[in-house]
Parts: C-alpha cells; structure tokens; sequence
C-alpha cells in the first residue's frame, strides 16, 4: 500500500469538508483531534488510543482529555461509593 502525501491528505479533507458543508477550519489535526476525542467519549482506554495516534507519551495523548469534559465528569470516585455509617 502506498503512502499519501500531506498535501494529498489536506486536499481531501478540506474537500470532504466542503461537501459536508462544514463552515469551520478543518485539517488533519482536527481530525485527529475528533478521532482522539470520540474514543475517548467510548470509554476507550487512553493507553490505547496513545498507541493509534502513535503518540511516545502519553502526556501528549492526555491533552485531548481536557476536551472530553463529559466522559471525565461521568468517572465515579470509588472513595464516594463507599457505605457511609
């Protein structure tokens, strides 16, 4: 299989955007970015997405928690399900 160029890749998502009448600036980075963020809103492990990505840290996949505010807000504390006497 052959590789695709940027220039190639940049052509045909800023071409899918405008087919998808899609207003807003669109690059490979923001595709990344939604990938990055609907795994994360599955529940997929950050470790996991850390190897799609191809990321060597995993502080820099960690940054794309800061937009998945809905998934971290659903992480129950296991400290607050403890009975209480």
């Amino acid at each position: 299989m052959g590789s695709t160029s940027t220039s190639t890749s940049n052509r045909a998502i800023h071409e899918a955007a405008t087919l998808a009448k899609i207003d807003k600036r669109v690059s490979m980075h923001t595709l990344r970015h939604s990938f990055a963020t609907h795994l994360l809103e599955q529940k997929v492990d950050i470790r996991v997405i850390q190897v799609m990505l191809g990321h060597k840290k995993l502080e820099t996949t960690a940054l794309y928690t800061q937009v998945a505010t809905e998934v971290l807000r659903e992480v129950i504390n296991p400290l607050e399900t403890l009975p209480t006497k």
